[in-house]
C-alpha cells in the first residue's frame, strides 16, 4: 500500500513538474517579449527622432510630418521607460519565484527519488545476502558482516524514505505557492505599469491622438481602393505560383539560387549493398558551417556526413536515378552520391556545396561574395559564338576572340576574409578565355600547339608500337606508358611558372562544371612517350590529340585529390597573333595522377638526355667536318708545293740543255741574257713565268 501510494505521489510530482515547465516557458516568453518590447520601443523612438535627417527621393521636406513624429517620439520614449520598469518588475516578482521552484524544489524531489531508489536496491541486496546464510555451516564473521549490512541499508532506506516522503508532502503546498506567487507578481507589475501609463497620457495627448486618428482615417479610405487592386494581384499570384506546387517546377520560370552558403532539405543517399547492387535511403540533410550533416526520421540530432571544406562536387549520371551529384572529400578518400528531389534543388545543392568548399561562409557578406564569384565564373566560361559552333558542327573552326573583356576581379574585397584571396580569377588565368569541356574533334581538329605530321590525319595508332605495315612515329621511343584518363576541360592561362596555375585551373573547371551541370567526360588512353603525349580513342585507336613533349612546360597533380592532374602546354599563336600562349589541360584518372606526372617527368628527362646526346653528336660531327676541311686544305697546299718543285726541276734541266747547244744559240742566249740584264730583275721574273 505504501509503494502504491508512493507511486500516486510520484505521478503527481511528475505532472506538477511537466505543468510547471510549460508555465515557466510561457512566463519566460512573456518576460522575453517584454524585454523585446522595451528595446523595440526605445529603438522606435530613436528612429522617429531621426526622421528629419532622412532624405527620401520621392518626398520633400514635410514639417508637419516631422513635428508630428517628434511628438510621437517623445511619448514613445516615455513609454519605453515604463516598459523597462515593467520588465524589471516581471523579472523580480514573476520569474524569480517560478525559477526557484523549478530549479530548487523540483530538482530536490528528483534527487531524493534517485537516492531512495538506490537505498531501496541496497536494502534488497542486503536482505538477499542475509537470506542466503547457511544453516549448517554458520560463520560468525560473515553473519556479523551481513547483519551489519542489513542494519545499515535498512537504516539508510528508512531515513531517505522519510525525507523523500516529507518532500513529496511539502510539494503539495509548494505547488500552490509556486503558481500563485508569479501570477501575483505579474498582476502587480501590470497594474503599476498601467498607472504609470495613465499619468503620462494627458488630455492634450488625447486631443493630439484624435487629430491624428482623423488623418489616419482619410489615409485608410485611400488604402481601401488599393486593397481591391491587391486582391486582384493576390489572385494573379496564386495562378502564377501554381507550378510551384509540382515536385519538379519548371527551372526556366523558377531559376535556382546559386549564391547560397546554407542549405537544408531531403535527399536520397546511395548505399552500396553488394558488389554491383545499391539502395537509396531518404534522409534530411543540412549544412552547418563547413560540415554536411544528416538526420534520419526520429533522431534527436543530426550526425556528421562529411567535411565539405575544400571538397569537390560534381554532377553524376546514375543509371536508375535523376538529379544525382557526387561529393568528394578534400583528401579524395570519402565520397557520397546524393539525389535531389527536383532540378532546382539539385542545382542549388551543387552551388551551395561549391560555395562552402571555397570557405565563402566565413566572410561577413557570404551571399554577396558568392554572387560575385559565381558571376566571375559564369563570365569565365561564357563561350564565344565560334566555340559553340565547334561543338555543334564538330568541324575544324578558328576560335574567334570574345567580343567583351571580363571585368577583373583581383581588386581588394575589404573585410571579405582571407578565403577570398584564393578566389581571384584573373591572377593566373587569362581574363577572357572560354573553358572547353570536351574534346572537340579527334584528329581533324587543329588545336594550338598540336603540330600534326603529314600522315597523321585519320591514321590508326597502336599505343604499344606493335602495329604492322607503316612504322609508328614512337616505335623507337624508349618510354611507352599508357593510362586511362577522362578529359575534364582546358582553358588558357597567364602563367606557366608555378603549379598554382594548375590548381587554380582545376578549381575553376570543377566549379564551372558544377554551375553548368556538365557531367559528361570523354574517356581516352593517354600514351606517354619521349616525343609527345597522345590522347588515343580506346575503341578505334585513333589519335585524338597530340601534345609535343617540349611544349609541356608544367605538370602537377591535385594536392589532396590524387585522381586529378593537369599540365600546361606552351603554344605559338593564340588570341594574340605572333604571341606565345599557355593552355592548361585538366584530366581525371583512376587514382594515378602522381604516376602520370612521374611518367611525364621521366619522359622529359629521357628526352633531355637524348637532346644532350644529339647536341654532343652534332658538335662532334661539326668538329670532324672542320678537321676534314683543314686536312683537305693541307693536302691541297702540299700538292701546290709539289707542283712548284716539279716546275723548278724542269727549269733547271732546261737550263743545262741550253748550255750544251750550238754557238749561235749561245750568242742568241747571250743576247737574250744581255736583254735580260737590261730588263733587270723584273724582266727575268717575267721570262721565267713565261717559260
Amino acid at each position: 500500500q505504501t509503494r502504491s501510494l508512493l507511486g500516486v505521489f510520484e505521478e503527481d510530482a511528475a505532472a506538477i513538474s511537466n505543468y510547471i515547465n510549460q508555465l515557466f516557458q510561457a512566463m519566460h516568453r512573456i518576460y522575453d517579449a517584454q524585454n523585446e518590447l522595451s528595446a523595440a520601443t526605445h529603438l522606435t523612438s530613436k528612429l522617429l527622432k531621426e526622421y528629419e535627417k532622412q532624405r527620401f527621393p520621392l518626398g520633400g521636406d514635410d514639417e508637419v510630418m516631422t513635428s508630428t513624429l517628434q511628438q510621437f517620439a517623445k511619448v514613445i520614449d516615455e513609454l519605453s521607460s515604463c516598459h523597462a520598469v515593467l520588465s524589471t518588475q516581471l523579472a523580480d516578482a514573476m520569474m524569480f519565484p517560478i525559477t526557484q521552484f523549478k530549479e530548487r524544489d523540483l530538482k530536490e524531489i528528483l534527487t531524493l527519488k534517485e537516492v531512495f531508489q538506490i537505498a531501496s536496491n541496497d536494502h534488497d541486496a542486503a536482505i538477499t545476502r542475509y537470506s542466503r546464510l547457511s544453516k549448517r555451516k554458520e560463520n560468525e564473521k560473515i553473519k556479523a558482516e551481513v547483519t551489519e549490512d542489513v542494519y545499515t541499508s535498512r537504516k539508510k532506506q528508512h531515513q531517505t524514505m522519510m525525507h523523500y516522503f516529507c518532500a513529496l508532502n511539502t510539494l503539495q503546498y509548494k505547488k500552490k505557492i509556486s503558481l500563485l506567487e508569479p501570477l501575483l507578481g505579474y498582476m502587480q507589475a501590470q497594474i503599476s505599469f498601467f498607472k504609470m501609463g495613465s499619468e503620462n497620457l494627458t488630455e492634450q495627448l488625447e486631443e493630439f491622438l484624435t487629430n491624428i486618428g482623423t488623418s489616419v482615417q482619410n489615409v485608410r479610405r485611400e488604402m481601401d481602393c488599393e486593397v481591391e487592386n491587391m486582391q486582384q494581384t493576390i489572385e494573379d499570384l496564386e495562378v502564377a505560383s501554381d507550378p510551384l506546387y509540382l515536385p519538379d517546377p519548371d527551372p526556366t520560370k523558377f531559376p535556382a539560387h546559386r549564391n547560397l552558403t546554407r542549405k537544408a532539405g531531403y535527399l536520397n543517399a546511395r548505399n552500396k549493398t553488394g558488389l554491383v547492387s545499391s539502395s537509396w535511403e531518404r534522409q534530411f540533410y543540412f549544412t552547418q558551417g563547413g560540415n554536411l550533416m544528416s538526420q534520419a526520421r526520429g533522431d534527436v540530432a543530426g550526425g556528421l556526413v562529411m567535411d565539405i571544406d575544400n571538397c569537390s562536387v560534381m554532377a553524376v549520371d546514375c543509371e536508375d536515378r535523376r538529379y544525382c551529384f557526387q561529393i568528394t572529400s578534400f583528401d579524395g578518400k570519402k565520397s557520397s552520391i546524393l539525389q535531389a528531389e527536383s532540378k532546382k534543388d539539385y542545382e542549388e545543392w551543387i552551388c551551395t556545396i561549391n560555395n562552402i568548399s571555397k570557405q565563402i561562409y566565413l566572410s561577413e557578406n557570404p551571399e554577396e561574395i558568392a554572387a560575385r564569384v559565381n558571376q566571375s565564373a559564369l563570365e569565365a566560361v561564357t563561350p564565344s559564338p565560334s566555340f559553340q559552333q565547334r561543338h555543334e558542327s564538330m568541324r575544324p573552326a578558328v576560335q574567334s576572340r570574345p567580343p567583351a573583356a571580363r571585368t577583373s576581379s583581383t581588386g581588394s574585397l575589404g573585410s571579405d576574409s582571407t578565403a577570398l584571396s584564393a578566389l581571384s580569377l584573373d591572377s593566373l588565368v587569362a581574363p577572357d578565355t572560354p573553358i572547353q569541356f570536351d574534346i572537340i574533334s579527334p584528329v581533324s581538329e587543329d588545336l594550338p600547339g598540336q603540330a600534326k605530321s603529314s600522315g597523321q590525319t585519320g591514321r590508326r595508332t597502336n599505343p604499344f608500337g606493335e602495329s604492322g605495315g607503316s612504322k609508328p612515329e614512337t616505335e623507337d621511343s624508349i618510354l611507352h606508358q599508357l593510362f586511362i584518363v577522362r578529359f575534364l576541360g582546358s582553358m588558357e592561362v597567364k602563367s606557366d611558372e608555378s603549379p598554382d596555375v594548375v590548381y587554380e585551373t582545376m578549381r575553376q573547371i570543377l566549379a564551372a562544371r558544377a554551375i553548368h551541370n556538365v557531367f559528361r567526360m570523354t574517356e581516352s588512353h593517354l600514351l606517354v612517350t619521349c616525343d609527345c603525349l597522345k590522347l588515343i580513342d580506346p575503341q578505334t585507336q585513333v589519335t585524338r590529340l597530340r601534345f609535343p613533349l617540349p611544349n609541356v612546360v608544367l605538370y602537377a597533380t591535385h594536392q589532396e585529390n590524387k585522381r586529378l592532374f593537369g599540365f600546361v602546354l606552351r603554344t605559338s599563336g593564340g588570341r594574340v597573333e605572333s604571341h606565345q600562349t599557355s593552355i592548361c589541360y585538366i584530366f581525371e584518372s583512376n587514382n594515378e595522377g602522381e604516376k602520370i606526372c612521374d611518367s611525364v617527368g621521366l619522359a622529359k628527362q629521357i628526352a633531355f638526355h637524348a637532346e644532350l646526346d644529339r647536341k654532343a653528336s652534332e658538335k662532334q660531327k661539326e668538329i670532324d667536318r672542320v678537321k676534314e676541311k683543314q686536312q683537305k686544305e693541307l693536302n691541297k697546299q702540299k700538292q701546290i708545293e709539289k707542283d712548284l718543285e716539279e716546275q723548278s726541276r724542269l727549269i733547271a734541266a732546261s737550263s743545262r740543255s741550253n748550255q750544251s747547244s750550238t754557238e749561235g744559240q749561245f750568242v742568241v742566249l747571250s743576247s737574250s741574257q744581255s736583254e735580260d740584264s737590261d730588263l733587270g730583275e723584273d724582266g727575268k721574273k717575267k721570262r721565267e713565268s713565261e717559260a
